[in-house]
């Protein structure tokens, strides 16, 4: 399981606005072996992360939790977000320059099939995204 530290903010129903206590990396970032990716990620990110969790503990505002994701939830969520997009985008280029009537023109259309692909892409991983934030099996839980 993944697992941070946070503080609730807001309550909002059953589910609590956290904010991260720690900072972006795994908690090794002091040690020496450490690879000091918080400092990156404070870098190019100033303000506090805060995310939208389900209470199933019932804390009050103001309680410091343990925020945690079940395993392969996050893999499985980069993979959906970075591989069927760019798989899609693949096959729209190569459906693309198929669909080519001259040889001059195949980059141009093997372009458009590729925005084709891409933009079906992110569709595609918006709409199982969405359906996928219904399943509680994908959502983050304070303990």
């Amino acid at each position: 399981m993944i697992q941070t530290r946070a503080v609730i903010i807001r309550l909002q129903g059953k589910d609590a606005l956290v904010e991260s206590t720690q900072g972006g990396g795994c908690g090794n970032c002091d040690s020496e072996n450490g690879c000091s990716s918080s400092k990156l990620s404070q870098l190019f990110c100033s303000e506090p992360r805060r995310f939208l969790v389900r209470n199933d503990a019932d804390a009050p505002v103001g309680t410091l939790v343990q925020v945690t994701l079940p395993d392969g939830v996050l893999l499985h969520s980069a993979l959906l977000m970075y591989i069927l997009p760019l798989v899609l985008l693949m096959f729209g280029a190569l459906a693309g320059a198929q669909w080519a009537h001259y040889a001059s023109s195949s980059d141009a259309y093997s372009a458009i099939g590729g925005l084709i692909g891409l933009i079906s892409g992110f569709v595609v991983v918006k709409f199982i995204t969405s359906r996928r934030r219904l399943s509680s099996v994908a959502q983050p839980v304070i303990f």
